[in-house]
């Protein structure tokens, strides 16, 4: 049994946060089932590139879901939903704040009619305070943090980051986090209780050494000059000859000197506490002499952490992580398969199933009808 059969989930959110929080619960064994807008869904439904009826993009987070589409703004909407409210474990919600209070949906609500609800509300900035209705994207939380000035481009201007890290990293994850403890919490005291997941506040423990720079050494990081940020030759983004990159990261002395054996960087020329830009210089000048190709020969078996940067389609190539299974799980439309989005779950957690399907618009609107209403009754 995977640790999370028989936990139920309704899920209210939509793009990016909330449905791959809800994936991640959906893979570990929940039973995830997804509010939906009658007509258009998900506004995700909607995106480029099509995979099957809708975008990969949609299918890719919503895999082994459920759908349900209703209008919760039409009279008699909410007492149609309250049956699967009250037989509920997890709502995952993403509103601006004070917008499920008016559906009568907020967590007050929900709780006189289920005390054991676990009720996670993710936003931008929280549910209370002047910027709590703020409208805001991942690149907006990211600037506003501090993350965003921590590295610039080669103009100096920062560069937006390939990653949508607030998006995920300060809200998927911390919500399935505190998901996870609630549910704990709840095995002893029988009660529910209401998480509030602020994505631009949750940035703040990546940025732990330029904290830890500022408020104790009074050193405030600039931008592209701290140790991670592109300030030292030994963490370093480098062209090679044909025009590809080397990733460079020999922070320790071991590393730094196989790596500078490995380029053949002359022994006056390696240290780089006095004037790291005449090193990083130098040793630029190395690794531009040799092809991305040459390079990958040269490093392979040695202990220097340095590779060469690849492309998505590259690493979804790469012999080695297929040998590890990462990529075994599928996701079907029809007769179309692709790989499903690898998570963060120990295999041991994951279902026997590799291969499942995205929900149709409205698929298990059948949960609605009044016979299944009465059998979930029964289930609470």
């Amino acid at each position: 049994m995977q640790p999370l059969s028989g936990i139920r989930v309704l899920d209210f959110s939509t793009l990016l946060p909330g449905p791959l929080a809800t994936l991640i619960l959906a893979e570990a064994g929940a039973e995830v089932i997804k509010i939906e807008r009658p007509g258009t869904g998900d506004e995700m439904r909607s995106y480029t590139p099509k995979f099957g009826a809708d975008s990969v993009n949609f299918a890719l987070l919503n895999r082994g879901k459920r759908s349900i589409a209703i209008d919760l703004k039409q009279p008699g909407a909410i007492e149609r939903l309250m049956p699967l409210v009250k037989s509920a474990d997890v709502i995952v919600e993403q509103f601006r704040p004070g917008v499920m209070d008016r559906l009568g949906l907020g967590y007050e609500a929900v709780a006189r009619a289920n005390p054991r609800i676990i009720y996670c509300a993710i936003t931008g900035y929280g549910q209370s305070g002047p910027r709590a209705v703020t409208a805001a994207h991942d690149l907006n939380y990211v600037a506003e943090s501090g993350m965003l000035a921590l590295a610039a481009g080669s103009d100096g201007a920062p560069v937006p980051p390939a990653a949508l890290v607030a998006d995920i990293g300060g809200g998927s994850y911390p919500a399935v986090i505190n998901i996870l403890l609630a549910l704990s919490a709840r095995e002893r005291s029988g009660r529910g209780c209401k998480l509030d997941v602020a994505m631009a506040d949750n940035l703040f423990a990546f940025m732990y050494w330029a904290m830890g720079d500022g408020l104790a050494a009074k050193r405030w990081p600039r931008p592209g000059r701290a140790l991670v940020t592109g300030g030292s030759p030994r963490y370093q983004i480098y062209r090679t000859k044909d025009d590809r990159f080397i990733a460079a990261a020999p922070l320790e002395e071991k590393f730094w000197q196989n790596f500078c054996d490995a380029i053949g960087l002359p022994a006056a020329a390696r240290d780089d506490s006095r004037d790291p830009d005449a090193v990083r210089r130098t040793v630029a000048e190395c690794i531009r002499a040799r092809t991305a190709e040459e390079w990958h020969g040269a490093f392979a078996g040695k202990d220097l952490c340095c590779n060469v940067v690849r492309s998505i389609e590259e690493a979804l190539a790469d012999p080695e992580l297929i040998a590890q299974r990462l990529f075994d799980a599928k996701l079907v439309a029809g007769a179309d398969r692709i790989t499903a989005l690898p998570l963060p779950i120990a295999a041991h957690f994951r279902g026997a199933g590799s291969v499942a399907g995205y929900p149709a618009l409205g698929e298990a609107n059948a949960l609605l009808d009044k016979d299944h209403q009465i059998s979930e009754l029964k289930r609470i």
